[in-house]
């Protein structure tokens, strides 16, 4: 009797531990980030204070972090993915690794051009891609719009990063849903004929080589510039907003969506909630000198200080749709 009582002691204690941990694990919240971590912690850290949840992290590039989820599949600890730009949130939507979910508060914070149609992703920093130009050399009265590039006074004077990179196949696949295929390779193709030299591995040797005179302008995205500008205020480069005319200046996000087999789907939908707010959207955006996607907050001084703009506002999950068309078009256009 009384080894049968110790048994049962033990069997109970077994069960409380158990359901403790299970207590545990379910108030935690998983996030998987292609967002570097000197990014994401501080925001994560103020969360925890300010709400009591646990957050967990893993870091790493979206294609990596991609196949892990559907690797693991339902076996996934991951609630939350946060990645960059809306090519690499379409892909992993319709692999079917996020699920949909309905928050009256992301409808509220988000514009409807910066989020999936279909509430599986949402965007939570706004980033430009957009003209930079060499101050000594060209005056903003120059420039127009990103098709005027291709213009034959650019002849030897453009420079571009690589193709291979999404942010210049989302930007590509914008103009395609623009302007449809033809006229759009057209344009890159004018582009190309442009070349002062081969395209760079990124936007800061795009950058450095207009500084060093390679070039005279090129394609960059705003927080690059804003990097280069904080080591050097006297940089002698700066930003022109193209097609205020017309489109507006393309756009991209830094952005998340709640995974398809979250074991705390509520404590993910909380957490992007609570990212989109006017609180932490300075300290999301701010962080990477980016933009908020809430337009209710303003932008960081020193970004706000490159100017106003109007931006593209076709719904930038046809940088996910047609990312294999305009992967397609710059290949056949030459731009490597």
């Amino acid at each position: 009797m009384f080894l049968k009582r110790i048994s049962t002691l033990f069997l109970t204690v077994a069960l409380l531990v158990s359901i403790g941990q299970e207590f545990v694990m379910a108030d935690e919240i998983v996030v998987y980030s292609a967002r570097k971590e000197h990014l994401i912690k501080p925001l994560f850290e103020a969360y925890t204070k300010e709400t009591g949840e646990k957050i967990i992290y893993v870091t790493d590039k979206a294609g990596p972090l991609m196949q892990r989820l559907k690797a693991e599949g339902k076996n996934s600890r991951a609630d939350l993915l946060l990645t960059v730009d809306a090519g690499n949130l379409w892909h992993a939507a319709n692999e079917g690794l996020l699920a949909t979910i309905q928050s009256p508060i992301l409808d509220k914070n988000i514009p409807s051009h910066l989020k999936d149609p279909k509430n599986r992703w949402f965007g939570l920093s706004l980033r430009a891609r957009t003209i930079v130009y060499a101050t000594d050399r060209v005056t903003p009265e120059q420039l127009t719009t990103y098709e005027a590039l291709g213009d034959t006074k650019w002849k030897g004077k453009l420079l571009l990063r690589t193709s291979k990179k999404v942010y210049n196949q989302s930007l590509v696949a914008m103009l395609i849903a623009e302007h449809g295929e033809e006229k759009t390779e057209a344009i890159v193709k004018s582009w190309v004929d442009n070349l002062a030299t081969a395209p760079f591995s990124n936007d800061t040797k795009t950058m450095k080589a207009i500084l060093a005179g390679q070039g005279d302008v090129g394609i960059v995205n705003t927080y690059y510039f804003g990097r280069l500008l904080k080591k050097d205020p006297n940089l002698k480069l700066a930003l022109f907003w193209p097609n205020q005319g017309g489109s507006g200046v393309h756009v991209n996000v830094s952005g998340g969506g709640v995974t398809a087999h979250a074991r705390n789907p509520q404590g993910a939908t909380r957490l992007l909630e609570w990212l989109s707010s006017p609180k932490a959207q300075n300290l999301f955006a701010g962080a990477n000198m980016e933009y908020p996607v809430n337009p209710d907050v303003q932008a960081d001084a020193t970004v706000a200080a490159w100017g106003s703009f109007q931006e593209n506002k076709l719904n930038i999950a046809k940088a996910g749709e047609l990312q294999a068309a305009a992967i397609r078009l710059m290949d056949r256009a030459g731009y490597r």
